[in-house]
């Protein structure tokens, strides 16, 4: 008697023990106790079938938290010849067990996990583990799927040698993954280092089966976007809008904000006192110039304000819509053009607009007024397309 009391002393501490472990990686991983409940009954199922050919969906596992036990269970048919003995049980050996028995009852037969062969436990083993690292991913996945389109801040763990990729550990907490920044993600010129600390955009997050794929820039025009949300308190509450974006990351960026409130100026409030919120931006992007452009409604405004900081005399808008053509100063030609093109390129993907920039010595042919043509001085400004992020 003594021996079966230590037994069952035994046993009940298994079981506290096993709950115990539950609560444990519920705390540490924030793996709910039900999700692995489930992926348990699923392993010890799993571990029965494969010990038992037949056996299918005639086992049940009960969970007692309460009184610290989980018990197995096979569910048989009563027959009177039994074809199948992992759900079939004889009308004499089913009265073994449950006096009353008939044909066709189903009785509930115990099974004790710890007669469960090597190859069963450890298939039970495998199923938890997986279940675990299933859950551990979902959660990873969740969190930074949530983050997606936002600014991150990573710790450079490995630079490719051969490539020049960098992967980063991002996150906090244990919801931490590891993101790749590919070579064409990252600013020409920006040299990057084991253990510097980056902040970097999220474009997508894409589940796997190795766990969640992040997928970070540092060229993308939204990293400047959320910069200056972070930055700017009238952009992040919403008193000034920005429009649109233009970059070529590394070099030059111009983003154009608009303010419905006529006491605010977008310009000002992005600039700062003495332009100190801009120049952290600046100082964030490694020293990428910034043009910050007033957003207007009246098309030939806003293009003109797009080639800053050359001067424009006059902005013709072509009937199509989409093209124009601007008059400058002889002097401010190379200006309005810049470098290799590329201040006329950034005006022209900021607003939307093919740009033909001529001298005012040479402005070349200029197309007849008609009816549905957009000059500067007229009333009625054309519909402008803006860049959506």
């Amino acid at each position: 008697m003594p021996r079966k009391n230590a037994k069952a002393a035994s046993s009940e501490s298994d079981g506290k023990e096993f709950f115990a472990a539950i609560a444990q990686i519920e705390k540490e991983k924030g793996i709910p106790s039900g999700y692995m409940m489930e992926k348990i009954t699923q392993a010890l199922a799993s571990a029965y079938k494969r010990d038992h050919d037949g056996a299918g969906d005639n086992i049940e596992v009960r969970a007692d938290p309460e009184k610290g036990d989980v018990r197995m269970y096979i569910k048989k048919d009563v027959v009177e010849t039994v074809d199948n003995p992992a759900a079939e049980i004889s009308l004499e050996e089913a009265r073994e067990k449950l006096p009353h028995a008939q044909l066709g009852d189903v009785v509930r037969i115990e099974v004790k996990t710890k007669n469960f062969g090597r190859i069963a436990a450890q298939t039970a083993r495998q199923v938890i583990i997986q279940g675990i690292r299933e859950a551990e991913r979902g959660m990873v996945y969740d969190e930074f799927n949530s983050k997606e389109h936002e600014i991150l801040t990573g710790i450079v763990t490995r630079i490719d040698p051969r490539s020049g990729a960098a992967s980063l550990r991002i996150g906090s907490g244990s919801e931490i993954t590891e993101a790749f920044l590919a070579p064409g993600e990252q600013v020409r010129g920006e040299a990057i280092r084991e253990g510097d600390r980056l902040k970097v955009y999220v474009v997508e997050v894409r589940r796997s089966t190795r766990g969640p794929q992040v997928l970070i820039s540092r060229t993308h025009p939204g990293l400047v976007k959320r910069l200056f949300e972070l930055e700017i308190p009238e952009i992040y509450d919403g008193t000034v809008e920005v429009k649109s974006i233009a970059r070529e990351a590394g070099s030059r960026t111009k983003i154009a904000v608009w303010s419905a409130d006529e006491n605010v100026d977008p310009i000002g409030a992005c600039v700062g006192p003495g332009g100190q919120r801009v120049g952290n931006i600046v100082e964030e992007l490694h020293g990428e110039k910034v043009d910050i452009i007033k957003y207007s409604d009246d098309s030939a405004a806003y293009v003109a304000a797009a080639l800053s900081p050359a001067d424009v005399v006059s902005v013709d808008l072509f009937p199509d819509g989409k093209s124009c053509r601007v008059i400058v100063p002889d002097d401010q030609l190379s200006l309005a053009i810049g470098k290799e093109g590329q201040n006329a390129r950034l005006a022209a993907k900021l607003t939307g607009f093919k740009i033909d920039i001529k001298p005012v010595s040479d402005p070349g042919e200029l197309p007849e007024p008609e009816e549905d043509m957009v000059v500067m001085d007229e009333e009625e400004p054309a519909e402008l397309p803006v860049d959506e992020e």
